[in-house]
């Protein structure tokens, strides 16, 4: 196929954004940590990622837009807590993540994977881990810290994002209170 013919694609994912004054405080506490290692992550594209979707055609986000709202939301602002440091190997990430995933986001996300299986994107669910990207190619052991983490991510929205040149923006959002 040619790139003529080619669909023009985005990728995207499903997340909560970090509101701005939490989005300091993390990068205040990252920058007390003094990484030797890995890239960090811009602190505007502090996030919780819901469902990675992808490269999804152009023509299909709409559809898959219509679908998100349809998504049976919590009826509540979600509140994660962010309280353990953690290095993932495989992905070599450098990760804030939650302890205990609140039941309110695990139906949320539940309800996301459903609402996008129509879509037959390739990538099979991974296990839903709740966590917060704080730098990339990080192949340390986990850093010391003088403070543990303990940052509390309030949303009373979720988005679809798309990632672009290293950077995230919002394409829609939906609140998780029902209007």
């Amino acid at each position: 196929m040619s790139d003529e013919t080619r669909e023009p694609v985005k990728r995207l994912f499903f997340a909560l954004d970090c509101p701005p004054e939490q989005r300091k405080a993390i990068a205040r506490w990252r920058n007390a940590l003094e990484l030797r290692n890995g890239r960090p992550v811009p602190t505007e594209n502090f996030h919780l990622t819901l469902l990675f979707l992808g490269a999804v055609g152009v023509a299909q986000i709409a559809e898959i837009c219509t679908a998100a709202a349809a998504v049976r939301v919590p009826g509540v602002p979600l509140r994660v807590v962010l309280d353990r440091l953690d290095v993932w190997r495989r992905a070599g990430a450098l990760v804030l993540a939650a302890e205990q995933a609140p039941p309110e986001l695990l139906r949320l996300v539940y309800a996301l994977e459903q609402a996008m299986l129509p879509f037959g994107f390739e990538e099979a669910p991974k296990e839903f881990r709740p966590h917060l990207t704080l730098a990339r190619d990080y192949r340390e052991p986990v850093p010391e810290s003088t403070t543990a983490p303990e940052f509390f991510l309030r949303a009373d929205r979720f988005a679809l994002f798309e990632s672009h040149k290293g950077r995230y923006r919002a394409l829609a959002e939906w609140p998780l209170i029902p209007a």
